[in-house]
């Protein structure tokens, strides 16, 4: 999983395929109990989405501009714009079925 930040943001996500971007930071257990789980939905769509991570603690601007009030946070972006959004913890199904939806 790519580690996002304030400089590569942008870029990352616009591009052609769906990115998944999990906001989330070391001392929040439900993120970490969501770690396995966006691993395992990156094994299994990498051909066509790409899932990403952003710590909160280290980039507060970012997740601020984006409106992360609560982690985890996953937003889906399709074409450099948020298609969807999942505020706390959820389902490999849940974040699977968004995925086929865009």
């Amino acid at each position: 999983m790519n580690e996002l930040n304030a400089d590569n943001f942008a870029e990352a996500i616009n591009q052609s395929r769906i990115v998944v971007v999990d906001f989330w930071a070391q001392w929040c257990g439900p993120c970490r109990a969501l770690a396995p789980v966006l691993a395992q939905i990156a094994e299994e769509v990498a051909s066509d989405t790409v899932i990403a991570k952003v710590n909160v603690d280290e980039c507060p601007k970012l997740s601020e501009n984006l409106g992360v009030q609560s982690i985890p946070t996953i937003i889906f972006f399709k074409d450099g714009k948020e298609a969807n959004r999942i505020v706390g913890m959820t389902t490999k199904v849940d974040i699977l079925s968004i995925i086929d939806a865009l």
